[in-house]
């Protein structure tokens, strides 16, 4: 365990000189979607780009060689590959947490300010897309790990796109199929049959994503040779 904790230690090292750049993305996502009355979509972009960031520590150890060193310590790969996710992970949650509770601070901070703003927050609405927003972006990140150690940070990234994008035409796809056949679905009354459970739902599948992930990344990254 003490590994691990020093694995994400060096990874938290090399993304602190980002910490200034987080700062004003936080407080400025925020204030912007305030202003326009979309306050949903603040946790969506700093979830995304707070899991971006944290991908970016695979590029510092690639560039660096940084894993031929790692492992000529007294650590495994199993430790280097659960450092990772745990980071990752940790850092996505992070990021939904404080967005949720910095867009409900800096609304009251505001309409105190000026009174005519009166900015008003759906607390339940803001919390269903910030857990969404941590689903899409664990959807990402569970492709794009192992691909990533499988082709490397630039060439895994490429692959991951192609692959989001083959997703979404399957998607598009089918919602083509469905419509082009007339097939009656009420997504209306579908989606309001499981919004009680909708946050469960999404947790359990982003878990299980994750979970899939971690097994197919230490897969291959066990196969390496260095």
């Amino acid at each position: 365990m003490n590994n691990i904790k020093a694995l994400i230690k060096k990874d938290l090292l090399n993304l602190a000189s980002y910490k200034v750049s987080i700062i004003i993305l936080f407080v400025g996502v925020c204030l912007c979607t305030l202003n326009t009355n979309v306050t949903n979509l603040a946790p969506i972009v700093i979830i995304t780009m707070i899991g971006m960031i944290s991908l970016s520590t695979f590029n510092y150890d690639e560039i660096s060689k940084a894993e031929k060193y790692l492992l000529a310590m007294p650590n495994t790969k199993g430790d280097i590959i659960k450092a990772k996710y745990i980071l990752v992970i940790g850092l996505t949650v992070l990021g939904g947490v404080v967005a949720y509770f910095l867009t409900i601070l800096l609304s009251y901070i505001m309409n105190k300010i000026n009174q005519n703003i009166a900015i008003t927050i759906d607390y339940m609405s803001l919390l269903y897309t910030t857990i969404a927003g941590i689903f899409g972006i664990g959807l990402v990140e569970s492709i794009q790990i192992p691909s990533i150690y499988k082709w490397g940070a630039e060439r895994g990234r490429i692959q991951m796109f192609i692959l989001v994008f083959i997703i979404f035409l399957i998607i598009g796809g089918v919602a083509y199929f469905i419509t082009k056949f007339g097939f009656d679905i009420d997504i209306t009354s579908a989606i309001d049959k499981i919004k009680e459970y909708a946050i469960y739902i999404l947790i359990a599948i982003t878990t299980i994503f994750y979970y899939i992930s971690y097994k197919v990344a230490y897969k291959i990254y066990k196969k390496r040779e260095y």
